[in-house]
């Protein structure tokens, strides 16, 4: 799994791909509707979808004519988003853990600050 998601994330590093992926989100679209944003030519367009293809982040739809468009896979986005979820969840988790020990520490800093003749107490 660890080596997918560095496909993905690898994919997901290049703007030109990123906007791609925006593009796809609203419905599926042919390499010259993802192209004409672009000021680049179409065998460059062609490289950014062969990487977001080989990442599982898009696939070719069924051919229309001569139009094999192209469409947005949810799958691999879902498994670096449950990635990153944990990841924060955990940071969370670490913090709530450091604000409860924190707090606890409080009343303990107050009573040795009072018996030491020290309020906290706000100015006005």
């Amino acid at each position: 799994m660890p080596q997918k998601l560095d496909i993905v994330f690898q994919a997901l590093a290049d703007q030109t791909r990123r906007a791609i992926l925006a593009r796809l989100a609203q419905g599926e679209a042919t390499v010259n509707e993802l192209a004409a944003p672009f000021d680049m030519s179409q065998p460059s367009i062609s490289r950014h979808l062969k990487v977001l293809e080989e990442a599982g982040l898009i696939e070719v739809g069924a051919r229309t004519a001569q139009f094999r468009p192209r469409r947005l896979k949810t799958e691999a986005l879902a498994r670096a988003r449950s990635w990153m979820d944990q990841l924060w969840g955990e940071s969370f988790d670490r913090l709530d853990a450091f604000l409860a020990e924190t707090s606890a520490d409080k009343p303990r800093a107050r009573a040795k600050n009072k018996a030491k003749g020290k309020s906290h107490r706000k100015c006005s």
